[in-house]
C-alpha cells in the first residue's frame, strides 16, 4: 500500500513538471509575439516593475496629523450678510417727459415709455472661511467671500466670535483682508509657492457645507492653472494650483498648506459640473497672497506691476496687461505680439515676436504661469526675463512699472471705486458716431457700478454730472469735482436713447 502510493506520487509529480515545462515554453512563445500590452484603448506601453534596493523614496508613509494640528487653531469661519441692493436700470430717458417729476425714471411718463427704472436684489446669507496671518487679529480670505457684506462675523475655532471690518480687497486676485479686535491668535506661516511640486502632499482646511473644521488631504496635482473664472477684477489674475483634496463650498478663503503646516495656498475654487467637489480644487498661490496681503496693510491698495505687452485683441486697452500666443510649441514659452512704448518691455529692448520662456529662473510655460509671477512683484521691481529670439536664448534685466508707466507707489482713486476698465473712445469711432468723444467701459468688475446698476460692457460714458467728458482723464477729473453722488450720462452703439446711472457713495472709500 505504502509502496504504491509512492510509485503514484511520483507519476503525479512527472506529469505536473511536464505541464508546466510546456505552459512556460507556451508563454514565452506567445509574449515574443506580443510585446506590447495596453490598457484599455489608450497606447499605454505596461512594463513589469523592477525594485532597486539602494533607491531612496519618500521616507515612509506621510504623517499629516502634524500639519493639522497646526492649521486647525489658524483656520476661521466667516459669516456674510449682504444686504438687499437697489439697482439702477439707466433706462427712463426715453421719455419725452423724463425729469418732468424730477424722478430719473421713477415718475409714470418714464414707466410708460418703457423707463427700467430701479428694482432691488434680494440680499443673502454667506458663509466662507479665512486664516489668520497676525497675532493681533489679521485675517486673509476671499473677495468674494465678503463683497458687498454689510456685516461680517468671524468665529474662531474656539468659537468665540467677533464682528470683521474689511481693511481691503482686490479683485484682481480675489483676496481680501479683515481685522478682529483680538490679539495672541495663532497664525500661518507662508510657505514659497514657487517650490511647490506637482505630486507634492496638501491639507485643506476649512468650513464647508455647514460643518465644523474640516481637513482634507491630497496632492498638487498642477501648478499655475488659467481657468477664466475670476470676473470680478479689471485686470483678472488667474493663475492657480490645483489639488485634489476636496473642497466645497465653504471652504473658500481657506488654507491649503504643506506637510509642515506651512501656507502654500488660499482656496478659491473648484471644478464642478453640480456645485460641489468632483475632482479638483483651485488656490491662489502663496507668494500672491503675501504680496497682495502686504501691499494692502502697507499701502492701503495693491501695487500691481506691469510687464508693458498687448493683450491679444484689445490692444487699445492701454497696453498695461500681460499676455501672450503661444508659439504652437516650436518652443516653450509665449510669443510677444507687441510691446506698449515706454513700457517695461520695451525699455528692456524685448520686442514683438520674442518668446518670453523665463523670469527669475521660473520657467513660463502658459500665459497663467506669467502673470503668477508678475503678480508676486510690485512695481519697481527688477526682474530677469529670458527670451528667445532667431533661435538664441538672451535674458534681459526689466524695471516692472505700474499702470501709470512709473515706478512710483500709485494711490486708490476715485476711479478705482467704480470698479470698471475704462478706454478714451477712438476719435474715427466718435466721428463715426457724430460726437466729440466719449469713454468706453471695457470691463465690469467689482465696485459700485456692478453693486448699483446694471451697466453693461460696451457702454459709452459722455457725460458725469454736470460736466461732459470725451476721455478717461476728463472723466476722473469731473468725478473729482462732484460730490458723493454722481450721474453718469451716456449710450450703447447699437441702442436707442440714453442711459442714465446713478451713482451713490462715490467717495466714501477714498482715503486722501
Amino acid at each position: 500500500m505504502r509502496k504504491h502510493n509512492l510509485k503514484s506520487l511520483a507519476v503525479i509529480a512527472l506529469v505536473s513538471a511536464l505541464t508546466a515545462f510546456i505552459c512556460f515554453v507556451a508563454f514565452g512563445r506567445f509574449f515574443n509575439n506580443h510585446q506590447d500590452v495596453y490598457l484599455n484603448t489608450n497606447p499605454v506601453k505596461v512594463h513589469d516593475a523592477s525594485y532597486d534596493s539602494n533607491a531612496s523614496g519618500s521616507g515612509g508613509p506621510v504623517n499629516l496629523e502634524d500639519a493639522a494640528s497646526i492649521v486647525i487653531p489658524v483656520t476661521v469661519h466667516i459669516d456674510t450678510k449682504v444686504p438687499p441692493q437697489k439697482i439702477n436700470s439707466g433706462q427712463g430717458n426715453n421719455s419725452p417727459f423724463g425729469g418732468f417729476f424730477g424722478g430719473g425714471g421713477d415718475d409714470p411718463f418714464s414707466q410708460l415709455f418703457g423707463g427700467g427704472g430701479q428694482y432691488y436684489s434680494p440680499g443673502k446669507l454667506a458663509s466662507g472661511s479665512g486664516v489668520i496671518i497676525s497675532s493681533d487679529g489679521y485675517i486673509v480670505t476671499n473677495n468674494h467671500v465678503i463683497d458687498g457684506a454689510s456685516k461680517i462675523i468671524v468665529t474662531l475655532y474656539n468659537d468665540k466670535s467677533y464682528d470683521a471690518k474689511v481693511v481691503g480687497a482686490d479683485p484682481n486676485t480675489d483676496l481680501a483682508v479683515l481685522k478682529i479686535d483680538a490679539t495672541n491668535l495663532p497664525y500661518i506661516v507662508f510657505a514659497n509657492s514657487n517650490n511647490v511640486k506637482i505630486g507634492q502632499w496638501v491639507l485643506a482646511c476649512g468650513y464647508p457645507l455647514n460643518l465644523q473644521t474640516t481637513v482634507t488631504a491630497g496632492i498638487i496635482s498642477a501648478t499655475s492653472r488659467n481657468l477664466g473664472v475670476n470676473d470680478e477684477g479689471t485686470n483678472p489674475v488667474d493663475s492657480y494650483l490645483q489639488t485634489d483634496a476636496a473642497v466645497n463650498p465653504g471652504n473658500s478663503g481657506g488654507p491649503l498648506v504643506n506637510t509642515e503646516g506651512k501656507l502654500v495656498g488660499l482656496n478659491s475654487a473648484i471644478a464642478t459640473p453640480t456645485g460641489s467637489f468632483a475632482g479638483y480644487a483651485y488656490a491662489i498661490p502663496s507668494n500672491i497672497v503675501r504680496k497682495v496681503t502686504n501691499d494692502i496693510l502697507k499701502f492701503g491698495t495693491v501695487q500691481r506691476a506691469f510687464l508693458g505687452v498687448y493683450l491679444p485683441g484689445n490692444q487699445q486697452n492701454n497696453g498695461w496687461n500681460v499676455s501672450f500666443t503661444p508659439n504652437n510649441n516650436a518652443i516653450p514659452g509665449f510669443k510677444v505680439i507687441g510691446t506698449v512704448p515706454n513700457g517695461a518691455a520695451a525699455d528692456a529692448g524685448i520686442e514683438k515676436g520674442d518668446i518670453i520662456t523665463g523670469l527669475d529662473n521660473v520657467p513660463i510655460n502658459s500665459e497663467a504661469d506669467l502673470l503668477g509671477a508678475i503678480a508676486s512683484h510690485r512695481p519697481g521691481d527688477r526682474v530677469a526675463i529670458t527670451y528667445v529670439r532667431d533661435d538664441k536664448t538672451h535674458t534681459a534685466e526689466v524695471t516692472l512699472k505700474n499702470k501709470n508707466g512709473t515706478t512710483g507707489i500709485v494711490k486708490a482713486t476715485i476711479m478705482d471705486e467704480l470698479g470698471v476698465g475704462l478706454m478714451t473712445l477712438p476719435n474715427d469711432a466718435a466721428q463715426k458716431m457724430g460726437i466729440k468723444g466719449g469713454v468706453v467701459v471695457t470691463s465690469i468688475g467689482s465696485g459700485l457700478i456692478k453693486s448699483q446698476t446694471d451697466m453693461q460692457r460696451s457702454f459709452i460714458i459722455v457725460r458725469a454730472g454736470d460736466y461732459p467728458v470725451t476721455t478717461v482723464e476728463q472723466l476722473q477729473s469731473a468725478l473729482e469735482k462732484q460730490g458723493n453722488n454722481v450721474v453718469l450720462q451716456g449710450f450703447y452703439w447699437n441702442q436707442q436713447g440714453m442711459y442714465n446711472y446713478a451713482i451713490t457713495d462715490l467717495k466714501s472709500g477714498i482715503v486722501n
